[in-house]
């Protein structure tokens, strides 16, 4: 008999591989399953005769396969089934690229469903890669509304469905009430299970803050700040300056520090982190600051040094790299206190590493660590204040209510001088254009930045979306003369960074990548981005890849490169054509992309959301953060709650590398 807890083997046709493949998806459990929600649903349940249907309409349709599907190979890598399809009204073309399969599972003579988008031109109708089932076909993905979840690789829509009908099926007595009977006043299905998991999420976060304003942490004596700015090379900006006096005010509070300085791309955070590692400094407590690759950790320890040596502050870098000569070193002086700043990747919080008077640990992009190894970092000294920097922007609007447990600082500023990335749009028809654009950048001795949405291609995914490593191929041989170089999420770190290292230091010409550069290193040579089917991404996104670019003391540029057709895509890529600031860009891609892609899987540093969205549903989160401040004040412990507490005990413990 299942319950909640059984593993998602239980299920008829789930085996090792697709188990695997859930629990890539964070599924391990029917439970995980019944929350895996849905991204959209797709009204499947109107028929349209074939004559009827209007160009760019995505409709189902019924009618008969006309002749046998035949099999065309292109080229390598590259095959088609096409075949007509005729209902009463009219005829209809399909086409499937890379489904070779079609063509023994299609027959002549029966009738389909299909579903998809009709192209049309003058009298001819057609349908490329539409889904495709017998009339007649039980638990089918037409005829009905159907729930459209996020995949991968190894998984389709029709078995994630299946999965959980099976699991709704064996579960349906299971599901326990977590509501307190007073709040219980929601009746419209999809707002209960929003109310619900923000509820769940805000009595989490609430019972996180108030153990930490609890904790008593090393008070640091009082600093006179100006000090500190009269040696920087410029004059810090206004909003530069409050981040500096909120965060210098909880270092003085007694209690633990754990603040986010959040800021668009070049809005200096870095300048407010060394501000405090000076002040901690002052107060004779060694600093720690962790990036997430050794590129960054060595890019940090240049810039802090800048800052910092007017000062005499002693500082060192430890990452995996380093030589166990180096490693020796470091560790022996971090033991007897005779470093003040460590900067370094993981390895800062290795097992052998001991501090002497841990005060301060500042995180770069914090998603990039995982509970676990933030808490090891923190252990290391006794209740060390953290800071945290992202430069993720989002609305402003939403900043204190996302990140609940942390006090929340925004640079909304640029520093003068600044440079301002112009960016375009454009079509495949100016691909010529850019490419000797490219060349005459090159030619000057810059460098450019080329984003594909893919590593590799993908016979699932439409053949006119670019990958880094086809495209990578491509390039050079349209460039003979440059060297192309090629980094992606795929590669093993130690290659990643070789990569990345041999371009900063001007090794190659053309860097293409996946979005592992989104946030990264500083190339103050590169003066051009480009976004190959810049459809695919979010505004957020597309600026902080924009943000790679204008480093410098060049002029830059971005170009936004797609052949979507659709207003709506124009419109997205209009906004980053016409602001460079990252916090209007968020409040745009939260309006027009939909609150449910806008903040992508990290969900802004907190557990990832199965039904809510943390825009669209603002109100409803600030209305279940009241409900469980009340809740709170009356049943601290949740007590009297036991199935709320055990839902949020299991929230941390399942979202551990989501919680700071």
């Amino acid at each position: 008999m299942a319950n909640l807890q059984t593993d998602i083997r239980y299920l008829k046709g789930i085996g090792e591989k697709k188990a695997l493949a859930f629990q890539k998806l964070g599924v391990f459990t029917l439970y995980d399953l019944l929350c895996y929600f849905p991204r959209r649903y797709e009204d499947r349940s109107v028929y349209k005769p074939i004559a009827l249907t209007v160009h760019g309409e995505t409709v189902c349709i019924r009618a008969l396969v006309a002749d046998t599907p035949r099999l065309t190979r292109i080229r390598r890598g590259l095959d088609l089934v096409k075949f007509r399809a005729v209902d009463e009204s009219g005829m209809v073309e399909i086409t499937y690229f890379n489904q070779s399969y079609r063509k023994d599972g299609i027959h002549k003579g029966e009738s389909y469903v299909f579903y998809g988008k009709i192209e049309v031109s003058g009298a001819r109708r057609s349908m490329t890669n539409p889904v495709c089932e017998r009339e007649d076909t039980e638990g089918g993905v037409t005829g009905r509304i159907v729930p459209v979840y996020r995949m991968n690789a190894a998984l389709n829509q029709r078995t994630i469905l299946q999965a959980v009908r099976q699991a709704l099926e064996s579960c349906r007595e299971e599901l326990p009430e977590l509501l307190p009977e007073e709040i219980r006043a929601l009746d419209i299905a999809r707002r209960r299970l929003v109310f619900e998991e923000l509820f769940v999420l805000a009595c989490a976060l609430g019972k996180m803050r108030e153990t930490r304003v609890k904790e008593q942490g090393c008070r640091l004596e009082p600093v006179e700040i100006e000090e500190f700015y009269a040696e920087l090379p410029f004059r810090p900006t206004g909003a530069q300056r409050r981040a500096v006096e909120e965060a210098l005010a909880d270092l003085a509070s007694g209690s633990v520090m754990n603040r986010l300085v959040q800021g668009d791309v070049g809005s200096g955070k870095t300048m407010v982190a060394a501000a405090l590692v000076w002040a901690a400094w002052k107060s004779g407590l060694c600093s720690a600051f962790m990036a997430p690759t050794e590129i960054l950790a060595q890019q940090h320890l240049t810039t802090m040094d800048r800052f910092l040596s007017p000062f005499g502050i002693r500082m060192g870098k430890l990452t995996g790299s380093s030589t166990a000569k180096e490693k020796r070193e470091i560790k022996a002086k971090l033991q007897s206190g005779e470093l003040d700043l460590i900067i370094g990747t993981h390895a800062l919080f290795s097992q052998d590493v001991e501090y002497k008077n841990l005060g301060l640990v500042i995180t770069d992009e914090q998603h990039r660590f995982g509970v676990n190894q933030r808490s090891a970092m923190i252990g290391k000294g006794t209740r060390p204040h953290v800071l945290v920097m992202s430069a993720t922007p989002i609305p402003r609007t939403l900043a204190l209510i996302l990140y609940g447990d942390l006090d929340v600082s925004i640079i909304d500023e640029l520093p003068p001088g600044r440079q301002k990335v112009d960016t375009f749009a454009v079509d495949e028809s100016y691909r010529a254009r850019l490419n000797g654009f490219i060349r005459k950048l090159a030619a000057e001795g810059r460098q450019i930045f080329v984003v594909c949405p893919m590593v590799e291609e993908n016979e699932d995914l439409p053949m006119e979306l670019k990958s880094a490593e086809e495209h990578a191929r491509e390039l050079q041989e349209a460039f003979p003369e440059l060297k192309v170089a090629c980094v992606h999420g795929k590669m093993k770190p130690k290659d990643k960074d070789a990569v990345m290292a041999a371009f900063v230091s001007g090794e190659a010409d053309i860097l293409v990548s996946t979005t592992v550069i989104e946030v990264g290193v500083d190339v103050p040579n590169a003066c051009l981005m480009v976004v190959e089917n810049a459809e695919r991404f979010g505004l957020s996104q597309l600026h902080q890849l924009r943000g790679r670019v204008g480093r410098g003391s060049h002029k830059s540029w971005c170009i936004l490169v797609s052949d979507a057709d659709g207003d709506e895509v124009r419109a997205r890529l209009d906004i980053l054509c016409k602001t460079n600031d990252g916090f209007k860009v968020a409040e745009e891609d939260l309006r027009l992309r939909g609150p449910g892609d806008f903040f992508g899987s990290r969900q802004s540093g907190l557990p990832e959301m199965h039904v809510a969205d943390l825009g669209g549903d603002a109100q409803v989160l600030q209305r279940a953060q009241q409900a469980a401040l009340r809740l709170l004040a009356a049943d601290p412990t949740l007590q009297e709650h036991p199935a709320l507490r055990e839902r949020v005990d299991r929230l941390f413990h399942d979202s551990a590398d989501s919680f700071n």
